[in-house]
């Protein structure tokens, strides 16, 4: 935006435009339901970033997501869960864990890192604001994603998403090593 845009719309009315502009269906985006395994095996991440796009967003049936956690049961990758209230120093642990596993492991591990925030009742956002603490996942070993919990009526109050098993079976398809 100019300053001659700032003048025109004011500065609600740009924040008015960029959501405007940046609400749009991303269900066309999602991989296709029946290529979903295939795909993740492939390793693209930009597909897994769209594929949990989908699953955040409820778009593949009860069928596809039982698949998914199937074809993940039997991969040994392992998952390690971090909670704690507000500023106690999840983001900061998580950061330390991947830089000593990357100094460690010389930067060959795959990581996936799945952040979850709460979403506010009165609002219903959330800030997701982990990866600003977080130094040591600029690698193209790491992958971290940014979720917020969406729950919402009966799920109200819970601290995960309703997605995060397949997300995680996502991950662990997608060939990452934590």
């Amino acid at each position: 935006y100019s300053p001659e845009d700032g003048a025109t719309l004011g500065l609600q009315g740009m924040i008015d435009d960029v959501l405007k502009s940046s609400d749009y269906d991303l269900a066309p985006e999602a991989p296709e339901a029946e290529k979903l395994l295939d795909i993740l095996t492939s390793g693209d991440r930009r597909q897994l970033a769209r594929a949990i796009t989908a699953l955040e967003n409820n778009i593949y049936g009860d069928e596809i997501k039982r698949k998914l956690r199937e074809a993940a049961a039997n991969i040994g990758t392992p998952v390690l869960g971090i909670t704690g209230t507000g500023g106690a120093g999840k983001s900061s642990l998580t950061d330390e864990l991947v830089l000593r596993m990357r100094i460690d492991q010389g930067d060959k591990l795959k990581l996936a890192i799945i952040s979850i925030d709460p979403s506010r009742k009165r609002t219903g956002g959330a800030l997701l604001g982990d990866r600003i603490r977080m130094n040591a996942i600029e690698h193209e070993n790491i992958y971290m994603r940014s979720m917020a919990t969406r729950n919402f009526g009966d799920t109200a109050g819970s601290e995960i998403s309703a997605s995060l098993p397949e997300v995680i079976a996502a991950c662990k398809i997608s060939g990452f090593d934590l």
